[in-house]
């Protein structure tokens, strides 16, 4: 399975399992523990502060506007659906997140290997570089094919955001499968119609 930073990031928003909305970035410990659990491996040893946590959260905020945008016409996450910035401003948002590490493509090609791409930053602050990269692999998410698999999870409580890994993934885990089921069970019990 393909990892995606920028759905990961998307998913620091979850329900919390009594109904409500958890968020992972809420205070600058989550955030810390978010990026040494899903960051870039250089990031291992980072510490969050108070502005880094903040980045992430405003970038967290773009992705998840543009993502509504790619479900739709589905509907966007319940977590933040009446509360997304304009696409525009998602947009301009993101691309200065990725803009604010230049980079540039470097060619590594050993005599008896494959070549390799990499990229060869002048920046100096791993925060910097972590919130660029973030938004440069939302970037290269948004305006690839697995775009067009991105699903807004529709079980009951879910708020999350994931891709679609076979044609018949309706949810994000199992457990959501399990809760739309049951709940489906419930209004079909309760005679309130239903599938």
């Amino acid at each position: 399975m393909e990892r995606w930073p920028a759905v990961e990031l998307a998913s620091t928003v979850r329900h919390d399992g009594d109904g409500g909305v958890a968020d992972d970035l809420a205070t600058v410990a989550g955030a810390t523990r978010w990026i040494r659990e899903h960051g870039e491996p250089s990031a291992g040893d980072l510490v969050a502060d108070e502005r880094f946590r903040l980045d992430l959260v405003e970038l967290r905020q773009a992705v998840r506007a543009l993502f509504a945008r790619a479900v739709s016409p589905a509907p966007a996450s319940p977590a933040d659906a009446h509360r997304l910035m304009p696409a525009e401003e998602a947009t301009a948002r993101l691309n200065a997140a990725a803009a604010r590490e230049p980079v540039a493509p470097q060619l590594d090609w050993p005599a008896d290997g494959t070549p390799t791409a990499n990229l060869l930053t002048m920046e100096d602050d791993p925060y910097v570089r972590l919130v660029a990269a973030l938004a440069r692999d939302a970037i290269t998410f948004l305006s690839g094919p697995q775009r067009d698999r991105l699903r807004s999870c529709t079980a009951p409580r879910c708020v999350r955001y994931f891709v679609k890994a076979h044609g018949r993934q309706e949810w994000c885990k199992p457990s959501c499968g399990n809760r739309a089921r049951a709940a489906r069970h419930y209004r079909r019990q309760r005679g309130e119609g239903g599938d």
